[in-house]
């Protein structure tokens, strides 16, 4: 199978590189490495991964490695990531999040592969809500450009199967972490955190950290991504663990297993765009791709924390 990833030299992409090669597949990674680290992919190119930098807002410069590679599937997780920027230049996201993925969704139709697996969100997408654990079902209503753009990138992959025939499939990710997240570059609390205590430096908590966050290990999801993959589902799905953390649960645990001398957090006000409570309901991932979570979050911050202290050796 030929397989290509964009936004792979990313957390997620670079665990989903290393996945589909283990599952025999031909990769070819496409990432402009504004974000992107190819030390995430040190392992993944020894094995035979190309990669290319690209940018997916160039459209002819994209369709032309599409064209070249023919891929069968496209795993489509290049984005702008971060709410800060969406609300300060929803203009930029909306140009990478939208049109990078209409792109995209073109590369794929005109090289003739016949599944697309789009990279969503889940919090950012619904917004405040009532109902948690959060279903699809919910009616989205974004807090901010991120989660407007992804929500409006997943309609053109509606478009796209219904002028096309292409089969495509979003997933809502929850919070994701784990090994390979940036804690100076991704938007990941876990991630920053554990690079404080790795430094002895105070981790900061915005707001009074009762808010919490539904915590997704990026192994799980790595799982759900090669399933959909191989499917031919459609629609959008959830992909998270149906369990609410706070982020003062979060410093709590990560002092447990840093062990003594673990530094304090210190309290800022809170930040624009942010959501109080978040947590998604992934039933229908279940009942449909027989997918859901296994990682305790206990297990998964261990994990994340360790390889957060073997990158600093």
């Amino acid at each position: 199978m030929r397989s290509i990833v964009t936004g792979g030299a990313g957390f997620i992409g670079s665990n989903l590189v290393d996945a589909l090669l283990d599952a025999g597949d031909e990769v070819l990674v496409v990432d402009n490495m504004s974000s992107g680290r190819e030390i995430n992919l040190t392992d993944g190119l020894r094995r035979g991964a190309t990669l290319e930098r690209q940018d997916v807002r160039d459209a002819s410069g994209l369709l032309g490695i599409f064209q070249a590679f023919r891929p069968e599937r496209v795993f489509h997780l290049a984005a702008q990531i971060d709410v800060r920027v969406s609300i300060d230049d929803p203009a930029l996201d909306a140009e990478v999040n939208v049109i990078g993925t209409i792109n995209a969704l073109e590369a794929t139709h005109q090289s003739g592969a016949g599944r697309f697996v789009f990279a969503s969100t889940g919090g950012a997408i619904y917004g405040e809500t009532e109902t948690i654990p959060t279903s699809e079902a919910e009616e989205p209503l974004p807090m901010a450009g991120y989660g407007q753009s992804k929500f409006c990138a997943e309609r053109y992959l509606g478009l796209y199967e219904r002028l096309y025939g292409l089969s495509t499939i979003a997933l809502r990710f929850s919070n994701v972490y784990g090994p390979r997240q940036d804690p100076g570059g991704e938007a990941g609390v876990i991630a920053i955190f554990c690079g404080c205590l790795r430094d002895g430096k105070s981790p900061t908590i915005y707001g009074d950290g009762t808010q919490t966050r539904d915590y997704l290990y990026v192994g799980d999801l790595v799982d759900a991504l090669v399933v959909a993959g191989g499917t031919q589902a459609s629609g959008v799905l959830n992909a998270g663990t149906r369990q609410e953390t706070s982020v003062l649960g979060l410093v709590r645990l990560l002092g447990e297993i840093h062990g003594e001398g673990a530094p304090e957090p210190r309290f800022a006000p809170p930040r624009l765009g942010e959501l109080d409570r978040s947590c998604l309901d992934a039933t229908r991932a279940h009942e449909i791709l027989g997918w859901s979570a296994t990682t305790d979050i206990a297990d998964g911050l261990r994990l994340t924390y360790e390889g957060a202290l073997a990158e600093a050796r």
